[in-house]
């Protein structure tokens, strides 16, 4: 099979080198960056010159990108994805998108013959590189089996949500959670932190009791260390993906008090010079507010 793959930056590179590397399919690859492309075609990809010209021959195109502006003037944009993709053939959207681009998107794609599969991912850059991100698919039921086989060579965690755009939606769901439980994580730290309480050991307590959380790992080493930089997942990526799931809770007329209080958390760390920091960093507007750090 051709696979046709645009995005290779953080996230979308790991995926891509392990496509190239536990399948046999011809990879093609185009990112603005050459660097990044070099750690693709290193292990065996074709670098293409234009989004044209990864597209042209693929039997699969698939897009890793930041914002769904992005994803749209890849898609839909002049000489883009639609306008060099065959009829009949597959484009997956590997992004965190916005529902509504999805489906704009989608009508685009199937008014010309192409199945479309949103599928966002989760598990940061560690699980794309190990392989053991969890992609959550939306989309019709054919062309997910059929495009299985790909998806699993770079994720051991492929699950099928329905109709296209339900991938995006339980994609915003998971983060929201994710985002508030880092936000309730670092209340809690700084209470105890400010109530005089060893942070190591406050964070010994809570990993071995009900407050624990995959998020609380990842967040404790973060807060302990001091280091919010380089990024896992950046604080400005997190703000647009609760953005994304507080415009659907507009459209649905869902309140989602937690996720607003969060999300206004974010921005005020983003208006305080942190939003290329990790997303744990919303920490450090606690600790500037009270003027001490969790970091012992």
């Amino acid at each position: 099979m051709k696979v046709g793959y645009i995005g290779v930056g953080n996230m979308g590179g790991p995926m891509c080198r392990n496509l190239i590397k536990k399948s046999n399919h011809a990879v093609t690859v185009f990112d603005l960056n050459p660097a990044a492309v070099k750690t693709c075609t290193d292990l065996g990809a074709t670098a293409g010159k234009s989004i044209a010209d990864v597209t042209r021959d693929a039997d699969v195109v698939m897009t890793s990108l930041p914002m769904p502006k992005d994803v749209e003037a890849v898609t839909l944009g002049d000489n883009g994805i639609l306008a060099n993709i065959a009829k009949g053939k597959t484009y997956i959207d590997l992004s965190t998108n916005a529902p509504s681009m999805v489906k704009k998107i989608g009508a685009a794609m199937a008014a010309k013959g192409i199945a479309m599969l949103d599928a966002p991912v989760s598990g940061g850059t560690v699980g794309a590189e190990n392989a053991t991100i969890a992609i959550m698919v939306g989309g019709d039921r054919k062309a997910f089996d059929d495009a299985l086989p790909v998806l699993q060579s770079f994720s051991a965690n492929v699950i099928h949500m329905g109709p296209l755009g339900t991938g995006t939606v339980a994609k915003l769901c998971n983060n929201m959670m994710a985002f508030c439980n880092a936000a309730a994580a670092s209340e809690a730290m700084m209470l105890g932190v400010t109530a005089g309480l060893d942070p190591a050991k406050l964070v010994q307590v809570i990993a071995s009791s009900s407050g624990n959380s995959s998020i609380f790992k990842a967040f404790s080493e973060r807060a302990l260390s001091g280091k919010f930089s380089p990024p896992s997942f950046a604080l400005n990526l997190a703000h647009k993906d609760l953005h994304l799931a507080m415009e659907l809770a507009d459209e649905l007329d869902v309140p989602l008090p937690l996720g607003s209080a969060t999300h206004n958390l974010q921005r005020m760390a983003r208006k305080m010079g942190m939003g290329n920091n990790d997303s744990s960093t919303i920490l450090n507007v606690y600790e500037k507010t009270l003027g001490k750090t969790v970091k012992p």
